[in-house]
């Protein structure tokens, strides 16, 4: 079954090697849960005075966090990531606009780990493959460099921790990634603020016909997800409070529109916060334009697939693009996950039938229940959301007609039975918040890692005696953003408490300056917009 499969997958080459394979691997799962895959060599094929050897890939949020939090001074720690410094990625919309500098939202990596007990080195190159049966990694410096060829090299691990990102998700749209911008990275934020500053000089030119300006002016963004929506925002304030002074004959020419395939922008958000988005947009004069899918980009025009409209094909001239619709896995991840293969439902069946008789009854599978409830909470969410009072509920309804105290299930019936819990699995998005949460808790659990050897205090094993060291990831949701423009900003935070308006716009201030990583980024940012308050946005093409 494909419930569980990137937990199972690993699970499989960690059993497989378990001599010679140590691996620590970050990733999202189900909301309310996570999960941590881990294996371990025999500690006696290392001294105890020697040190571990841990590899850290990516310079994001996560692998940021593990760092920052990181004071095991037992291992050493190398980093590889093509990028040399850490990125607050939350205001690369503002970096877009001149209301922030990129410099003022990026802290250089050094920096962070020459403030550590622990042993760093950073390495600046791109990870291309993961051998982890031989615990190495293959890099490539991404710099032009004159090695003579020699721009690839080999890290060996003890531990590798993949905190990498995933790629921008063009859902192989013919033109994306040859004429869209993106906005995932510092330089795509400048490369957006270089273009949009380059529209206004070009449409300013005397020779061009007014239908050309207003192509050239026109702003198309792809996707009503929080970034396209606050990059929409921040576009809007600062074309309508800056350049419009600046370029006044063509002021009138300026369009924006944001594009989604579904119903509604910011469809995660609470339908209130929806509501008063696409209000606040239609007052504003960005045009909103649900229910069209981009099916192809020129360097002149973006084609749309208008879904509520029977498919009707639909052309837009534009002068400059952005997409943001999601992300997709990276290609050297995807061949790992191909590399370690995938356990099915077997382990678990296995372990809970004590009695080898091939078939589960509901008192077996239920003394495995903490367990499984524990590494799978979506087992759990299933339950509680169909209103099932217990395991009884759910092997019933897939062994159709028979009295609970009498249900046996194969293993095929078992997998039936939680095909229905995968069909209402969610992960938890791919934010910020997530990923910093999650290296935090990995860092803990290197912190702890001799006592949790000793007392392991994580869920049984279902491959393998004994139980893991750790417990699960859990994730806690701590609120969310989406800033509207004109000094205004909805916040949708725990218990269902949203608050929209110009208040939450000063909370949004005071969250992000105290979320920086360094007091030199914090007094960066804020003395960014304390400029823009008093001299308005930069507009200069730099």
């Amino acid at each position: 079954m494909t419930s569980f499969a990137f937990f199972q997958r690993l699970s499989k080459s960690f059993q497989d090697h378990p001599s010679h394979l140590k691996l620590i691997l970050l990733c999202t799962t189900v909301t309310g849960g996570g999960l941590l895959a881990y294996s371990d060599a025999a500690s006696s094929e290392v001294p105890v005075t020697e040190k571990k050897k841990v590899v850290v890939l990516g310079t994001g949020w996560a692998g940021t966090s593990f760092l920052k939090n990181l004071n095991n001074p037992r291992y050493e720690v190398q980093v590889v990531s093509p990028r040399n410094y850490f990125a607050f990625t939350p205001l690369l919309p503002s970096v877009t606009c001149g209301t922030v500098e990129a410099r003022s939202i990026v802290e250089p990596v050094r920096n962070i780990a020459k403030k550590k007990e622990v042993d760093v080195l950073f390495s600046e190159a791109e990870c291309v493959k993961i051998d982890a049966e031989n615990r190495k990694i293959y890099c490539r410096s991404n710099m032009n460099n004159n090695l003579n060829g020699k721009e690839e090299f080999v890290v060996d691990y003890d531990y590798l921790i993949i905190a990498v990102g995933a790629n921008v998700n063009t859902f192989n749209t013919p033109g994306v990634v040859e004429n869209c911008h993106f906005l995932k990275e510092v330089e795509d934020a400048q490369k957006i603020r270089r273009t949009v500053i380059d529209c206004f000089e070009r449409a300013n030119l005397p020779n061009l016909s007014e239908e050309e300006k207003k192509r050239i002016l026109h702003f198309a963004i792809v996707g009503g997800g929080p970034t396209g929506v606050e990059f929409a925002a921040s576009l809007h304030d600062f074309v309508n409070e800056d350049m419009i002074r600046l370029y006044p004959g063509i002021k009138d020419l300026v369009k924006i529109t944001l594009l989604e395939a579904g119903d509604h922008i910011l469809s995660m958000f609470d339908k209130r916060i929806t509501a008063f988005a696409e209000d606040k947009f239609q007052r504003d004069g960005i045009d909103v334009k649900t229910g069209s899918m981009v099916v192809k980009v020129t360097d002149k025009e973006i084609s749309t697939k208008e879904l509520k409209n029977g498919g009707e094909i639909k052309t837009i001239p534009y002068g400059m693009a952005v997409w943001s619709t999601g992300i997709g896995t990276r290609p050297f991840i995807k061949d790992f996950m191909a590399q370690i293969g995938q356990e099915d439902i077997a382990a678990i069946f296995k372990k809970a039938d004590k009695n080898n008789s091939g078939t589960l009854t509901v008192k077996e599978f239920q003394e495995a229940m903490n367990d499984i409830c524990e590494r799978y909470p979506q087992l759990e969410l299933y339950l509680k959301n169909n209103q099932m009072r217990g395991i009884a509920d759910l092997l019933k309804e897939a062994k159709g007609d028979v009295k609970k105290e009498s249900i046996e299930l194969n293993i095929e019936e078992l997998k039936t039975a939680l095909s229905k819990v995968d069909s209402q699995m969610k992960f938890l998005p791919a934010t910020a918040q997530v990923a910093s949460q999650q290296g935090t808790y990995l860092a803990k659990c290197f912190n702890r890692m001799e006592e949790c050897e000793k007392n392991p205090e994580g869920p049984l094993r279902f491959r393998g005696e004994g139980r893991h060291r750790f417990k699960p990831f859990r994730y806690k949701h701590l609120g969310q953003f989406a800033p509207l423009g004109g000094e205004q900003t909805a916040a949708q935070l725990p218990g269902d408490w949203v608050s929209i308006g110009h208040s939450s716009q000063w909370l949004w201030y005071s969250v992000y300056a105290s979320k920086q990583v360094s007091w030199r980024t914090r007094a960066l940012v804020v003395t960014d917009w304390t400029r823009r308050f008093i001299f308005g946005r930069d507009s200069s093409r730099i």
